[in-house]
């Protein structure tokens, strides 16, 4: 399978990956870049300046404004607001637009507020209806409104609090970047 794009989908990229699902009623704009095996859902809109990795889903109600780059693995839950406009006025365009970047394996839960200029890091969860307003580290857990730092998260998705244990009470630690068991064999 190349790709699938709805018939009520209006599609003016050509570089989008094999296996992509585009569905009805998006709009993806003529310089966007979408990965292979995406699921785009139905109601999205994508602008020109826009970077979407492989394996990225993103669920129904988004808009990816100009400057948003979202890395391989970054799930974006329904009805996630991304700005890139720090000083919006109508009609009145800034020279750049303020730059974000989902990296990769984020996930950032419904209807979630991203402030143009931030960065989320790898494997970042962020809780449905947050607002982020700052650059957000690896491996960690954030919301509310504005969201704070409320635990960790593994790469395979297991939940830490904020002194790095599970709800069972096993231990983790940082090993380069990741987060692994403490004394495992224990």
């Amino acid at each position: 399978m190349k790709n699938k794009i709805h018939d009520l989908a209006d599609v003016q990229t050509e570089n989008i990956g094999e296996e992509t699902m585009i569905w009805q009623f998006c709009v993806v704009l003529k310089g966007a870049k979408i990965g292979n095996n995406c699921n785009i859902n139905c109601n999205v809109l994508i602008e020109n300046d826009v970077v979407i990795g492989n394996n990225v889903t993103i669920k129904p109600g988004v808009q990816v404004w100009d400057g948003v780059t979202l890395e391989d693995n970054v799930f974006i839950g329904p009805n996630v607001t991304f700005t890139n406009d720090l000083i919006p006025r109508s009609k009145q365009y800034p020279l750049e637009f303020s730059k974000t970047l989902v990296k990769k394996g984020a996930s950032i839960g419904a209807n979630s507020t991203i402030i143009a200029g931030n960065t989320i890091g790898e494997s970042a969860l962020i809780g449905a209806g947050s607002v982020i307003t700052k650059d957000i580290p690896a491996n960690t857990v954030w919301y509310g409104n504005p969201a704070k730092h409320r635990g960790f998260i593994t790469k395979e998705g297991v939940l830490l609090n904020l002194d790095l244990k599970d709800e069972s009470g096993k231990e983790y630690i940082f090993e380069d970047t990741q987060l692994v068991v403490k004394n495992p064999g224990i």
